[in-house]
């Protein structure tokens, strides 16, 4: 026969307190009662191994304490560190994270908005460009959700953002293989990139004149920069700049595919310094995004956000910095 389930009347009884004493002291209000009420109340609630109804708590408390987080593609690790960033700073202070992957599908996006939002949770951090300004403006600002954007979306404005010096990125790369003598260089970028990448691009620029700079579209992936290492041969570029670290993975397995080395043949940089690239041979030189500290501080941001709904938007910016490895060297 199952037993039945202790309730909040069973510790009550037990502490012989009322039920509105023993509710407010189990929701973290214990310091409006006495020492030694608190303690009998703790001690019924613990010989009863009594567990607080989620649900009950949630309306009492007017709190999920859940944040909704949005990815575009749970596959790069640059997402992984990130939400391990996050979920760092959102478990100290007792909150759930809930992950949703996109798949960088756009109508995915606005469904698991639409569902996050219906689940009453917290709070939104929203670390995908593809989410429309207008989805966000129906299913979050109109509604009063608090949210932040970070990193591959810009806030313009009308929300807090976390972002990093893209630009700023993009120049470090650029310069680092200009000192080594390279003068002509692929750029592996998406078709239509989001506004951080195009920041990278815009970096490069302020230091190679565009006729010196091959761009070649691709998708953000391993693929990616494996389908395009065949095009990059009809270039003259003796360097890739991939804009991030997945596609020069890519890179690595197509030109080992086609016999040639790195950096003996070309030299490579990638952008975001994921774990992997000190695993790779050679290991890869990249410009490192600070991943786990962005997502402590997206995470930090928002709850700030939520104790503070009033307070004016914030933005702030992280710095990066060249890692020089050994898939770069001096052009012969």
């Amino acid at each position: 026969m199952k037993n039945k389930p202790v309730t909040i009347k069973d510790v009550a009884r037990l502490a012989e307190r009322s039920i509105a004493t023993v509710s407010q002291i189990l929701n973290g209000h214990g310091d409006k009662f006495s020492a030694t009420t608190v303690a009998k109340v703790e001690a019924a609630r613990d010989e009863l191994n009594y567990e607080p109804d989620y649900f009950a708590q949630r309306m009492i408390n007017k709190t999920s304490k859940t944040i909704g987080v949005l990815v575009p593609d749970i596959r790069n690790p640059f997402f992984g560190e990130l939400i391990r960033g996050i979920e760092n700073v959102l478990y100290q202070h007792n909150f759930i994270t809930m992950l949703c992957n996109a798949d960088l599908d756009e109508d995915k996006e606005r469904a698991y908005l639409d569902e996050l939002s219906r689940r009453g949770v917290d709070g939104f951090i929203i670390a995908s460009s593809a989410v429309s300004n207008d989805a966000i403006n129906d299913i979050l600002r109109q509604k009063g959700h608090p949210f932040i954007v970070l990193d591959q979306k810009r806030a313009e404005g009308f929300s807090d953002s976390v972002l990093t010096d893209d630009y700023d990125g993009g120049r470090q790369a650029a310069q680092h293989l200009k000192d080594l003598g390279h003068q002509q260089v692929a750029v592996l970028i998406p078709a239509k990139p989001s506004a951080n990448v195009q920041k990278r691009l815009s970096g490069f620029y302020s230091v190679y004149p565009r006729e010196a700079v091959h761009v070649i579209a691709t998708p953000l992936s391993k693929a990616g920069g494996r389908q395009v290492v065949p095009e990059i041969f009809t270039t003259p570029a003796t360097a890739i700049f991939a804009v991030n670290d997945e596609i020069a993975f890519g890179v690595y397995l197509g030109m080992a595919e086609h016999g040639k080395r790195i950096p003996e043949d070309y030299s490579v940089i990638g952008y975001d310094d994921v774990e992997m690239c000190q695993y790779v041979a050679p290991q890869l030189t990249t410009i490192a995004q600070p991943i786990f500290e962005l997502g402590q501080t997206t995470a930090n941001q928002l709850l700030e956000r939520i104790s503070n709904p009033r307070q004016p938007w914030e933005e702030h910016h992280l710095p990066v910095k060249l890692i020089v490895r050994n898939s770069t060297t001096h052009l012969n």
